[in-house]
């Protein structure tokens, strides 16, 4: 699916057009075969570039040549059943366009598409940083909600349950996808500054460079806070884990000293049950005996493993 949108600085709505026009921004998601060749064909792109955007393996880079700046970076996404991914982005720009590629739906591009964000597609320089910093926010959202859970359920750690634990796992995986995707997008980044002095159509002024250090630095905070994230759930997987092997080392204590405590009691019932003679085994009262004998050798035997701390 390929759409072009324009606006310009004086327009207060964006514009979707039918063909394109100088200045537009091409919106490119799901592409099917046909339309990667069409902007190969009608922009000048490498298909190489373009196959390479929606391959879900793509790691963050980016490519200059004579025809425009690739940068290939990945985006948080969450699925109908609720799963945060993320995926390969390609955001290019041209002599005369910008290129957001996904084969996923991108989050960050309704608040522009929505016009909740005032930007301009003339503007090929701003729109790019601001694509970046959309992604950055959009990281942000997903990790602090991910933190947010993690921190409630790390209040009440004797409380947590397998569910609990299986959502750590997940917790940890994406946390782990997001750091593998924002360490090098934030070396583009830096790289962007060094490389703004070639021959390439984006022209980068003083305001560009401190937004740039400025996106550089929010995407060194959540390389951070996904490593905290990170070592928040290994902290709390550890300490369940050692709270589960303490109480079943209480419970085996317990049911160690209950085997013993009732063993003996058992042992000395089953001598009277033999056929042979015993002492007292004539006695109307053997019975009751038997049965204050062994309640005594038990509380004796209760008492001592109690001074023992056994129980």
């Amino acid at each position: 699916m390929i759409k072009i949108y324009h606006k310009t600085i004086k327009d207060t709505e964006l514009k979707e057009l039918k063909r394109f026009k100088i200045g537009s921004w091409l919106h490119v998601e799901k592409p099917k075969e046909n339309e990667l060749n069409y902007l190969a064909k009608n922009f000048s792109i490498d298909f190489g570039l373009l196959k390479d955007a929606i391959d879900p393996y793509e790691v963050p880079r980016f490519e200059i040549d004579k025809k425009g700046i690739f940068v290939f970076t990945r985006a948080p996404w969450k699925d109908e059943k609720g799963r945060v991914f993320t995926s390969p982005l390609l955001i290019a720009v041209g002599e005369d366009f910008v290129l957001t590629l996904s084969y996923q739906h991108s989050l960050f591009s309704d608040k522009f598409i929505n016009n909740k964000t005032e930007f301009s597609t003339t503007q090929k320089t701003k729109l790019f940083l601001q694509f970046f910093s959309e992604i950055i926010y959009s990281y942000n959202h997903f990790l602090i909600d991910i933190n947010r859970n993690v921190r409630a359920v790390s209040v009440q750690l004797e409380k947590i349950t397998d569910k609990n634990i299986a959502q750590f796992v997940s917790f940890e995986n994406i946390v782990n996808d997001f750091l593998a995707a924002l360490v090098p997008t934030n070396t583009i980044l830096n790289n962007l500054l060094s490389a703004s002095s070639r021959a390439m159509p984006l022209e980068l002024y003083e305001k560009d460079r401190d937004l740039i250090e400025d996106l550089s630095l929010s995407g060194n905070q959540l390389v951070e806070l996904c490593r905290s994230t990170l070592k928040t759930i290994v902290n709390i997987r550890e300490s369940y884990s050692a709270i589960v092997a303490n109480s079943l080392s209480r419970v085996m204590k317990f049911l160690t000293a209950l085997t013993v405590i009732i063993t003996l009691p058992v042992a000395i019932a089953g001598f009277y049950g033999m056929n042979v003679s015993l002492p007292f085994s004539k006695s109307p009262l053997a019975f009751w005996y038997i049965v204050i004998g062994n309640l005594i050798l038990a509380l004796v035997l209760l008492v001592v493993f109690i001074k023992k701390k056994w129980l």
